[in-house]
């Protein structure tokens, strides 16, 4: 986690202080950690498992990919460009975790944007705890698209549901809050999402960093189609010169169709029809850089 810098104390204060060494300065606030913290390699071969659930003062995972552990912890996307430096067995071995705060880190009666904020710090230190990553912030100018509003206005009906009805764990009668389903080949899906969690979302398959200009509040309802891919796919492996005895796999369709094909629209089609544009910027973008990290110890 990153400190916070000390407080300077005025002049008159730091007097006091040397003059009554008794009256001691309060300490700095511990960092936000679990109290109780489960990790298990899970070695299952079904990608399709993958599971994360926070309620009350416990998270849990199930064959969560390390990669996605910490882009949640840091609140990026999931195909983030923003982080740099994580090893590739990260994105490749999964583990089931189970952690429990403490009733006051996070009690009943925090507002949303505190729990999340303060589950972040959470997953941070037990990252840092139990896999030793090591993970400092630059900022760099670089090119951004910032999402804004057309000049005809949005065209998103707003969300059934305001913030203060979402609910932390929704059943299937309700309609689950900053979750989008879908994405590049599906199209977006979002009963009650955020501008914020749009830029998130679809940051995944951009080909530069978007940031939410849009001064747009509240929650809206968003549906779309998919859209032709962004980024260049990589170049196919060259030939083999021998023959592969290795078994053709043969996998069921996947729903997402072909995101290649040039029939369909492209993303800033897609955001026009819900009254939105992406605009090329220049400016400062915070970049996570992973200086070390390690695979757990035993429990």
């Amino acid at each position: 986690m990153i400190r916070k810098p000390p407080l300077i104390l005025p002049a008159l204060w730091m007097a006091a202080a040397i003059a009554a060494p008794a009256l001691a300065q309060p300490k700095p606030a511990e960092p936000l950690a679990f109290e109780v913290t489960s990790v298990k390699p899970n070695n299952s071969e079904d990608m399709r498992g993958i599971r994360t659930q926070a309620v009350g003062t416990r998270y849990s995972a199930t064959n969560l990919p390390l990669g996605l552990l910490v882009v949640n912890a840091y609140n990026l996307p999931f195909q983030s460009m923003r982080l740099k430096g994580l090893l590739e067995w990260a994105f490749r071995e999964r583990f089931d975790i189970d952690a429990r705060a403490a009733a006051d880190v996070l009690p009943d009666d925090l507002a949303a944007n505190q729990r999340k904020d303060r589950m972040h710090a959470l997953l941070q230190s037990l990252l840092a705890d139990r896999f030793k990553l090591a993970i400092h912030r630059e900022t760099k100018e670089m090119p951004f698209y910032a999402l804004v509003v057309g000049k005809n206005g949005p065209r998103m009906p707003r969300a059934a549901i305001e913030e203060k009805d979402c609910v932390e764990d929704p059943a299937a009668a309700d309609i689950p809050c900053h979750r989008f389903m879908g994405g590049q080949g599906r199209g977006l899906h979002g009963q009650a999402v955020s501008m914020q969690d749009l830029v998130q979302f679809i940051e995944n398959w951009t080909d530069k960093p978007v940031l939410d200009k849009t001064t747009l509040l509240g929650l809206f309802s968003i549906e779309s189609e998919g859209w032709v891919s962004m980024r260049q796919a990589p170049p196919p492996p060259a030939p083999s010169t021998s023959p592969s005895t290795a078994p053709v796999i043969v996998r069921p369709p996947s729903g997402d169709g072909d995101p290649s094909d040039p029939t369909r629209p492209t993303l800033f089609m897609v955001l026009a029809k819900l009254g939105l544009e992406l605009k090329v910027q220049k400016g400062s973008i915070d970049i996570f850089v992973v200086d070390h990290i390690e695979r757990p110890a035993a429990n």
